[in-house]
């Protein structure tokens, strides 16, 4: 639309639309093209990192913290780029003895001055827009690696294609950073569940766990998108971004992460069954799977 057009529908000046537009285009809304506004470029369009750290910064937060609680003492792991990933490092910091093998930048500095944790980091070629190493000289410098697992983010996740990201560069390390690993995990907030890019980095039957955040109740994408994630038999943890009670049995959560619902990896992949949506303490996580439930019946309505 024009900016003419857009000052016209809202009844303001194209001065006050310009500087909306401006500041939507910073938070990854929309394009801004000569004389107007497009949506966002779909399956190739990236934000940069300026935008991307503005974005689901709270769920961002209840994420790492969910993620870190994963990481056990003395282990040896891989952490991709990303703002996500970035939070989670700094969270890593207080785990002793682990060594961690990542291509960013970000979670590099992220990890400088803990004493007690080793950094590794590939080779390749900076890619400023993410502050990452790509290129064959990552990959290369990945040949031969084994750790416990890798902690990975990108631009969309969808149950069909898995994890994808809009960079074929990005996406060639990250393939490299799973082959690396036993256990793969995905950190993705509910803006991304049902987003699909360019490049395909984790099949979903690769795909151990998925730490995420709760969707709005409104939003039946996201949920519909868990549901099918958990059939395919990856293992969910959903963190709130508000403070909440310990689980049942005392379990103790860091500050403002609600008790993670846990969907049990099945012993082989396939279809879960509705009793095995079970959290931590055994029981329903049935807020979740009643919405499920209910965006599924209407579809086949």
């Amino acid at each position: 639309m024009s900016l003419r057009e857009l000052a016209r529908v809202v009844q303001t000046s194209e001065v006050t639309v310009r500087r909306d537009v401006r500041a939507l285009e910073a938070e990854g809304l929309l394009d801004r093209r000569h004389g107007g506004a497009v949506l966002p470029g779909g399956f190739t369009r990236e934000s940069g990192f300026p935008q991307k750290s503005h974005l689901a910064t709270a769920e961002k937060t209840a994420i790492a913290d969910v993620a870190a609680s994963l990481v056990e003492e003395g282990e040896a792991i891989v952490v991709g780029a990303g703002t996500t990933t970035q939070e989670l490092a700094r969270r890593l910091a207080r785990v002793p003895g682990l060594t961690v093998v990542t291509n960013s930048l970000l979670v590099a500095q992220a990890l400088a001055h803990a004493n007690r944790v080793e950094v590794v980091m590939t080779g390749g070629t900076l890619r400023g827009s993410n502050y990452a190493l790509v290129g064959s000289g990552a990959e290369q410098s990945l040949q031969g690696l084994r750790v416990s697992r890798a902690f990975l983010s990108g631009s969309g996740l969808t149950a069909e294609r898995g994890l994808s990201t809009s960079n074929m560069l990005s996406a060639s390390v990250d393939r490299a950073l799973v082959q690396a690993a036993a256990e793969v995990v995905v950190l993705a907030d509910h803006t991304k569940l049902g987003a699909d890019t360019m490049f395909q980095t984790v099949p979903t039957d690769v795909i151990t766990r998925l730490v995420t955040d709760e969707p709005p109740a409104h939003d039946d994408r996201a949920a519909t998108e868990l549901q099918a994630l958990a059939d395919q038999g990856v293992q969910i943890a959903v963190a709130g971004t508000g403070a909440g009670p310990g689980a049942a049995g005392g379990e103790q959560h860091p500050p403002g992460v609600r008790p993670r619902r846990d969907m049990p990896l099945p012993v082989q992949r396939g279809r879960m069954a509705a009793g095995q949506f079970r959290g931590p303490g055994g029981g329903m996580a049935a807020e979740t799977l009643e919405r499920t439930a209910r965006v599924a019946d209407m579809r086949r309505r």
